[in-house]
C-alpha cells in the first residue's frame, strides 16, 4: 500500500467526519455575544450544566465546571461555542493568557465516544481531557494543538439535546 493510499483509507474512518462546533475562547462572553447578534450570529443559550458527567478527566474539574459557556446553532448540526474561563487555571485559561482569544478547538460528533476516542489513540492522539456521563455521551479533547494547530475533540451528545 502507497502512502497515499493509507492516507487516503485512514481518511475515510475514524472520528473527524462530522464537524460539531466551533469553540472560541473570549475575555468577555456577553461582549462576543452582542458582536455576532450584531452579525446575525444567535440567538445564544446556556451550554448544558456539565453537572451530569459521571466521569471528568480535566485538570481541575471544579474549575471546568465554573467557566461560562454559550452556544447558537448556526444550522441543524452546527455550532459556534463562546468560552469565558474566568480567573481560574483551567486548559481555556492558559490559552487565553498565552495567545489570546481564538479558536481553541474543532468538535466533531461521533455515534461512540468510546470508539472515537479508541481510533484516536490508535492514530497515536493522546488525550488532553474527557468526559462521560451514564448514558454514554460525552467528550474527549486531544492533544493536536502543538502539531495541527488546534485543538481537535469528538463528542456524543445526550439523548434529550438529540
Amino acid at each position: 500500500m502507497t502512502e497515499e493510499n493509507l492516507a487516503e483509507d485512514l481518511a475515510k474512518t475514524g472520528p473527524f467526519h462530522k464537524l460539531h462546533h466551533v469553540s472560541i475562547v473570549v475575555h468577555d462572553v456577553e461582549k462576543a455575544m452582542k458582536f455576532y447578534e450584531s452579525i446575525g450570529i444567535g440567538p445564544w443559550q446556556d451550554y448544558p450544566a456539565r453537572e451530569d458527567f459521571t466521569t471528568l478527566e480535566v485538570p481541575d474539574v471544579e474549575n471546568f465546571k465554573k467557566i461560562k459557556m454559550k452556544i447558537a446553532f448556526l444550522n441543524d448540526k452546527m455550532q459556534l461555542q463562546l468560552i469565558e474561563p474566568g480567573n481560574d487555571q483551567t486548559s481555556y485559561r492558559k490559552f487565553l493568557d498565552e495567545k489570546g482569544e481564538g479558536v481553541y478547538h474543532i468538535g466533531f460528533v461521533v455515534e461512540d465516544v468510546e470508539a472515537g476516542e479508541a481510533e484516536g489513540q490508535k492514530r497515536s492522539l493522546d488525550i488532553a481531557m474527557r468526559g462521560r456521563r451514564d448514558d454514554g455521551s460525552g467528550f474527549t479533547y486531544f492533544k493536536t494543538a502543538e502539531k495541527g494547530g488546534v485543538t481537535l475533540s469528538i463528542r456524543r451528545s445526550p439523548e434529550y439535546q438529540k
